[in-house]
């Protein structure tokens, strides 16, 4: 390489920034600038720049290099309500981070892709695990330390660089790459960025990634607001990433554009600084894109000014003493210290959701039964790191009491396999295949697997003698060869179909395809046509009844532990949301069947996601809930059994009784959806906030510093609050706000601050928060900017969304919105209330509204008529077959319309194909509400009433 000490301008460190990054890319041929703009960036030896790569995973701990300490599942680490705890979480990542970097630079970036801040309106998203729930202002605290922790104290130089993800509206992985959300202005403004914003306001993140989804028809990629919100107004300075694929599927998924070169044009300009894409197309797609003057060079010196601003912060091109994070040593990989805080943090998240005195147990209480299927595991996730160990449950309660005293029963099935049309059992063929055969004439020489059901037709089986899954081969042969039941596509995963004889089973494969025999009488998979009765059929025979054990162990023991919940790759992760939000019915009938045996029952919910448990909120004694807590998640567990330490976390998530109290999937209007705390108006199971200790708390003397708030004002809200039970523990006290009247429709409270305080037996300690009058603020679609309204609110003190202690009100003198008037445009996208429609974009500029099926409506309330108007005019699409526009006075009721015109939309030519309507009005005196009733092919952008 050539010796570049001191040659260039951007050498010198002690020179303005944007004067070392715009020396740089100046530098920079035109075909070096596009070997630049994707995620593996290229080296250009004569100028000193080596290989980097955008994109080290470490969602909670490194992931994917080696070795690393793991932590607590992001929606486990939710339920701490810890910032100072997530701060330092994330100084871990980035120092675990900084030494894979040192080894091997070119590969291990320090760019890494976390914290994921999506916001959590739907139980049922697959990576619910990956984020930090439903509560905007939960997840902004949270992030925003983390973010700080990752990126380190140093006014100059990064430690790391965390890239938020998904930006923005990803809780849905049906069709995540084809889909497009509809969210109005004030979902969006007070739900979904608001997650966002704190991180980069005051934690400075370096980097985003947007969604592969789209919003309002646009694909995220493509989305204006990484320009407009990000960058200008939250003053982002670093880069924007693409997730990974979503350029090139602009085209393939979304069918946006046609071409590879306008995706990558439009994404470029929308300002996305670095692509994660298959390089070679992408790189051709550039060059194709300059070639036809969709892009300038100018735009990729933009794309690439953000990506090296960054890099020169990492302090990659000065002398590695100057920077305080140049050399983090090796024995800060996998620390003791790292260990402890990921105990800390395990124990912090644990939630105990219900405790009728059963806990703590005592450590001289007798025997206790250890049961069910996650009793003995510690489950990683796609995004965990590799533990340097793992302490699973069984073994947490056995080095806190006596093993003798520790009985332990999976209570899962064990089974042999026999096919029908030989009837000879399954066995497994010697050699390192391991491969899977029907060629045993008896059942003691048949494999014996311990079998899993995970409910919904997800069945993995593990033999009993190697220790290993069943899985399947590129070849499409079945060997039992896998360590775990994991991955991208989890091949460990079956499911058996009733044959017509009912005795029998086709066995199907990960993907659906039926299993057959080859000649070898290897399992492969089935050729044939799976339509008609083909295949090969095997008996099931279960010789050991995984239940009746359990049920055995249960009898003879003081007290039962059953252990249940999810595997993270199954049934519910990347690519796939969950059927439904209950247990699988095989745990179900454990617990229940246990409890029967020994109404001593505790049941310990190890999980990724929140989950109906009805029946056994209303028998079972006691239950915990714990995400997948990585290495130490066994220690924690045992802990919080035997009152080692006192439980303090607090849900991040309602958890329903039922999946009917859930909207669609696909809607993503929090507001009229009543979704989560803020808006469900039904009876859940447990609330946003709850969980109990094993002390008790009184709150008290709550005091407002001012009687009367006005806007851009603080209050200073102070409660007391008192241990009065006889353990020491920890308590999350939580400030709620509520809108007493308002314009529109107002959340039954909000989250507006939170402290999680440490208090021994007897110890009180006054909590104080400093409320904000611009936290109160609505989105104003009558204005398109925030507004703190005039009126009275209530502020409310308590230990969860539902269990309010103290309560008070304050008037606040703020503004009184206006009455709408229509004498200029109004975007359609801006109405009150809606039935039946969506919303879509306007390629000429801004959104639009159409209806679902041909026949939805929009409201306008408050508009102001004076004297009345003459005229309707409004911009708007009539696709292929038109339609008409009803207008009418809004009763406030759907039955109840005063129609005064109906305005003709004629067939555009597409939905993208606009033209302007209109037609004379009378008959609209004073101040009413207006409702415009799109029916047909209609889609309007805004409309005007003169």
């Amino acid at each position: 390489m050539q010796d570049t000490k001191n040659t260039f301008l951007y050498q010198n460190h002690n020179l303005p920034l944007e004067d070392r990054v715009n020396d740089l890319i100046s530098q920079f041929t035109l075909d070096e600038k596009i070997e630049l703009m994707c995620q593996y960036q290229t080296e250009i030896p004569r100028l000193g720049v080596k290989k980097y790569k955008h994109g080290t995973e470490g969602a909670h701990g490194i992931a994917w290099l080696g070795e690393a300490t793991v932590f607590p599942q992001n929606t486990g680490l939710a339920c701490t309500w810890n910032p100072e705890l997530m701060h330092e979480i994330g100084s871990v990542i980035g120092d675990e981070a900084r030494i894979y970097f040192g080894r091997d630079p070119a590969i291990n970036g320090l760019t890494v892709w976390a914290p994921t801040v999506d916001m959590e309106r739907d139980p049922r998203w697959g990576r619910t695990e990956e984020a930090y729930g439903e509560d905007p202002y939960l997840t902004g605290r949270l992030s925003t330390e983390l973010v700080k922790g990752m990126q380190g104290d140093h006014p100059f130089y990064y430690k790391t660089v965390a890239t938020l993800k998904h930006f923005y509206g990803n809780n849905n992985e049906i069709d995540r790459g084809t889909a497009s959300v509809s969210i109005d202005p004030r979902n969006k403004w007070e739900y979904y960025l608001k997650a966002f914003e704190p991180a980069f306001r005051e934690g400075g993140a370096g980097s985003m990634m947007t969604a592969y989804n789209g919003i309002n028809g646009t694909p995220c990629n493509l989305n204006n607001e990484v320009n407009e919100i990000v960058k200008s107004q939250w003053g982002m300075d670093g880069f924007v990433v693409g997730d990974a694929g979503d350029v090139l599927g602009t085209v393939m998924d979304h069918g946006y554009v046609q071409s590879y070169a306008e995706a990558v044009a439009r994404t470029v300009k929308a300002g996305i600084d670095s692509i994660t894409d298959d390089q070679d197309i992408s790189f051709r797609a550039i060059r194709d894109a300059l070639e036809q003057g969709l892009l300038a060079e100018s735009d990729l010196d933009h794309a690439l000014r953000n990506t090296f601003r960054v890099r020169f912060r990492l302090g990659e091109f000065d002398p590695a003493e100057v920077n305080p994070y140049s050399h983090v040593p090796e024995s800060k990989l996998c620390a003791p210290e790292h260990a402890e805080l990921s105990l800390t943090a395990a124990r912090e998240s644990v939630v105990l959701l219900k405790n009728n005195g059963l806990l703590p147990l005592r450590k001289d209480g007798g025997t206790i039964a250890v049961i069910g299927p996650l009793a003995d595991e510690a489950f990683t996730d796609w995004y965990s790191g590799t533990p340097p160990y793992r302490v699973t449950p069984l073994q947490g309660v056995k080095e806190t009491v006596a093993g003798s005293l520790v009985h332990y029963k999976s209570g899962l099935d064990r089974i042999v396999i026999r096919s029908v049309t030989t009837g000879k059992y399954v066995g497994v063929a010697t050699g390192e295949k391991a491969a899977l055969v029907a060629d045993r004439d008896n059942i003691q020489e048949a494999e014996v697997f311990e079998r899993t059901d995970w409910g919904w037709g997800s069945t993995t089986l593990r033999s009993l003698n190697l220790g290993k899954f069943i899985t399947e081969t590129d070849e499409g042969i079945l060997t039992v060869t896998a360590q775990d039941a994991r991955g991208w596509f989890v091949k460990e995963v079956f499911s058996f179909e009733d044959t017509s004889t009912g005795d029998s089973f086709y066995m199907k494969s990960w993907e659906g395809k039926r299993l057959s025999l080859n000649d070898k009488q290897e399992f492969t998979l089935h050729a044939g046509d799976e339509s008609s009765d083909t295949g090969e059929s095997f008996y099931i025979e279960v010789v050991q009844d995984g239940i009746k054990e359990a049920v055995n162990a249960a009898k003879s023991a003081e007290t039962a532990v059953v252990i249940v919940g999810n595997n993270p790759f199954i049934n519910g992760k990347e690519t796939i949301d969950r059927p439904d939000i209950t247990l699988p019915a095989y745990q179900q009938e454990l617990i229940q069947a246990v409890y029967k045996a020994n109404p001593n029952t505790v049941v310990v919910i190890v999980g990724s996601y929140p989950f109906a448990v009805n029946w056994e909120n209303e028998h079972i004694p006691s239950i915990i809930y714990t995400s997948h807590a990585g290495q130490e998640l066994g220690h924690a567990v045992a802990d919080v059994l035997y009152g080692d330490y006192n439980p303090a976390g607090r849900l991040n998530m309602t958890w329903y009784s039922s999946v009917s109290q859930l909207p669609a999937l696909m809607d993503y209007d929090i507001i009229e959806g009543k979704r989560t705390y803020q808006y469900f108006d039904g009876k859940v199971l447990y609330p946003f906030g709850h969980g109990l200790s094993y002390t008790n708390f009184d709150y008290s003397g709550l005091s407002l510093s001012r009687s009367e708030v006005k806007e851009d004002e603080c209050v200073r809200v102070s409660v007391i609050v008192r241990n009065t039970g006889e353990m020491d523990g920890d308590e999350v006290v939580q400030l709620y706000v509520r809108a007493n009247a308002s314009r529109v429709k107002r959340p039954l409270k909000t989250l507006k601050g939170f402290k999680r305080i440490h208090l021994h037996a007897g110890e009180e300690e006054t909590v104080v928060f400093e409320l904000k009058t611009s936290e109160l603020a609505i989105w104003d679609v009558t204005r398109d900017r925030y507004c703190v309204e005039s009126g009275i609110y209530t502020v409310m003190i308590g230990c969860s969304s539902e269990d309010i202690a103290v309560v008070a009100t304050i008037p606040v003198a703020g503004e009184v919105i206006p009455p709408r008037c229509l004498d200029e445009a109004v975007r359609a996208v801006n109405y009150d209330s809606y039935s039946r429609v969506y919303i879509d974009e306007c390629r000429e500029g801004g959104e639009s509204v159409r209806t679902v099926d041909g026949n939805g409506w929009i409201s306008f309330h408050d508009v102001e008529f004076g004297n009345g108007a003459s005229k309707f005019e409004a911009r708007v699409s009539g696709h292929i077959l038109g339609g008409e526009i009803a207008i009418s006075l809004d009763s406030g009721t759907s039955e109840e319309q005063q129609i005064i015109a109906t305005c003709q939309v004629p067939p555009t030519g597409g939905r993208q194909a606009w033209t302007t309507v209109s037609l004379p009005v009378e008959g609209l005196p004073g101040r009413r509400n207006l409702r415009l009733t799109l029916k047909g092919e209609v889609q309007v952008s805004w409309f005007r009433m003169v």
